[in-house]
């Protein structure tokens, strides 16, 4: 008789435990963590009023946002900071000059997402850091007297940041969103909608007249909770030029179109134009170009033309970013969007000033 066989079992895999996401803070603990200073709170809040009455045509200035197209080094963030709001304060009278802050960078496919999504630039996505660092660095700007400007993309963020922000914007990527449309229409800003990326204005129009309505939606409250949000609309809502995959739209020709077709909307004809992406061919040395043009049609009596965006930074261009290699970056440099440089900066701000100036002399 054969002796017993014992039958063998394979050993399970051990499951380790998932890892405990990190928490995000709530808006009302980072807010009370990095808080607005008076002059931070004073700045942000004439900033706002001024825009939009430029907007409504009530005050003669020009808007003018510039920055980085992204921004990926707070302290060279600072140094631009410094220098431009000198330059707003020697322009006050004929410019109101806001600083791009973007700290969520729109993707295509893929890339690096911005500040908010990966603070140290290496890949470890410590959203948590990176949501008090843009914080930080926007309340530090406002706070030396100079507004903000940021692109809004993730409808969470502007529950911590929107407060430090003077003007807002919403992509050519994401102005046909609903959720985008809702989230506006309760911010206390002037917001700008850009054409898509096919060039085309209708969407960006149709933006405005959606954001200007009230709307309820769930969304968070300042604990964190899920709420039900209920906004009042914004009415300081407008289009911005952008061009697109058919060339630039910045042309006397396409303004006009474009304020044929805000008119038809029963929306204030003024809007702004953005000096880089399709209206500068995606060549950041075709900013002077754009610039001059629009400053020769302001000098001339143009007023619908409320503003211009520039991409700029200390140093000219672009650099590849290497995650985790932040030591090889050029100071002031963008990683994103190739930028004009600071000289560049100030002499189209100087031509644009110019033609404010020249434009009221001929007025009078």
């Amino acid at each position: 008789m054969s002796p017993s066989r014992t039958a063998i079992v394979a050993p399970q895999p051990l499951t380790a435990p998932a890892p405990t996401p990190p928490q995000l803070p709530t808006p009302d603990a980072l807010r009370a963590q990095i808080p607005m200073s008076a002059l931070a709170k004073k700045t942000t809040a004439l900033a706002r009023r001024d825009i939009a009455r430029v907007l409504a045509g009530r005050d003669d200035r020009m808007v003018v946002i510039a920055g980085p197209c992204s921004v990926h080094d707070p302290d060279a963030a600072l140094s631009y900071a410094e220098r431009l709001s000198a330059l707003a304060a020697e322009t006050r009278d004929r410019l109101i000059v806001v600083m791009r802050v973007y700290v969520e960078k729109p993707r295509t496919r893929v890339g690096w997402k911005g500040l908010l999504s990966d603070p140290r630039l290496d890949g470890s996505h410590d959203l948590p850091s990176g949501l008090g660092l843009a914080r930080g660095l926007m309340t530090q700007i406002a706070g030396t007297g100079l507004p903000v400007a940021c692109e809004f993309l993730d409808p969470l963020v502007p529950h911590y940041l929107a407060d430090a922000v003077a003007w807002g914007a919403i992509g050519a990527r994401t102005v046909q969103s609903q959720v985008h449309r809702q989230l506006s229409s309760g911010l206390a800003m002037p917001i700008g909608f850009k054409n898509t990326t096919d060039g085309g204005v209708r969407d960006a129009v149709d933006a405005v007249v959606s954001a200007a309505g009230t709307h309820v939606y769930p969304g968070i409250d300042g604990d964190g909770r899920a709420a039900v949000v209920a906004t009042r609309g914004n009415p300081d809502g407008h289009v911005v030029l952008r061009g697109g995959s058919d060339g630039p739209n910045y042309g006397p020709a396409q303004v006009a179109a474009a304020l044929e077709e805000l008119a038809a909307a029963g929306l204030p004809q003024r809007l702004v134009v953005d000096a880089s992406h399709g209206n500068s061919n995606k060549d950041h040395e075709q900013q002077p170009v754009v610039v001059a043009d629009i400053a020769r049609r302001v000098a001339a009596g143009e007023e619908a033309i409320a503003g211009v965006m520039i991409e700029s930074f200390l140093t000219a261009g672009r650099q590849e970013l290497r995650l985790g290699r932040t030591d090889r970056l050029v100071h002031g440099q963008s990683v994103t969007d190739a930028c004009v440089d600071w000289a560049t900066t100030a002499d189209m701000a100087g031509e644009l000033a110019a033609a404010v100036g020249a434009r009221r002399a001929a007025a009078a």
